[in-house]
């Protein structure tokens, strides 16, 4: 019986950089009752806080079987029930001298291929300390837009591809709708769930993890090469689905 599930967030969880939907989070938060549960994602803490914490029906108490690693795995953050408070574990920096170059290459690459968008809503390319993610029509774009405009995930492909031969010392991966995240080279989401196995005193055998992008250039990939059990979704509705199932098996 597994003693963790683990989940991506955009597409996953939630719909991209959007909060939770009612029923969804109302299953997560039947999950933490039963099971120890990580989110890891690409996204920064901040964004975490917004999609997932601040819509959890659930007492303090169970937020203490909540584990939360952003930028893909290259940071951890743990509830501390005493200050009230998420603390900072741990966080695997970019040094500033490469982020630039990070930044180059991926603007590099898109407008190669035009597809560096005039209408965009927000950054496209952000620092987020341990990692640096593009996204093509920016942070805030609607959601319905972002689904239209990499569907099959060429455009990133192509863009990922370029840019990694501009600098290839870091990890070029495809997340979420719009998205590439780049991070220092071995430390993903494998290298956060390893972390996460010492911390908790666990085996990958003791994990399931259900994410979204597990295609070898996807940002889920690594987890699955570790040998942990993965379950690929389509959206979140599907999500709710396993873990409804789920609930009802651990009851």
């Amino acid at each position: 019986m597994k003693k963790l599930i683990a989940f991506d967030l955009d597409d996953t969880l939630a719909p991209s950089k959007s909060a939770m939907q009612d029923e969804m989070a109302e299953q997560l938060g039947r999950l933490l009752s039963h099971r120890q549960v990580c989110i890891i994602s690409g996204g920064k803490f901040e964004q975490f806080q917004k999609q997932v914490i601040d819509n959890l029906p659930v007492p303090k108490e169970l937020l203490l079987n909540l584990h939360m690693m952003p930028t893909c795995g290259t940071a951890y953050f743990k509830y501390n029930i005493k200050s009230d408070k998420w603390d900072n574990i741990y966080s695997e920096g970019i040094p500033r001298e490469d982020k630039q170059k990070i930044i180059d290459a991926l603007e590099a690459a898109t407008k190669k291929f035009s597809y560096w968008e005039d209408k965009t809503w927000g950054d496209i390319i952000e620092d987020r300390g341990s990692q640096i993610t593009f996204s093509a029509l920016g942070q805030s774009a609607p959601v319905d837009e972002k689904m239209k405009w990499d569907p099959d995930s060429k455009k990133r492909n192509q863009i990922r591809e370029y840019a990694a031969k501009l600098i290839n010392d870091y990890e070029f991966r495809i997340g979420g709708s719009t998205s590439i995240d780049v991070t220092k080279p071995g430390i993903d989401k494998a290298y956060g769930m390893s972390r996460l196995i010492r911390e908790l005193n666990i085996s990958k055998e003791d994990i399931l993890f259900i994410g979204d992008k597990l295609q070898p250039e996807g940002n889920d990939y690594p987890v699955k090469t570790m040998g942990i059990d993965c379950v690929e979704i389509g959206n979140w509705q599907e999500t709710k689905l396993v873990v409804q199932a789920m609930n009802l098996l651990f009851k």
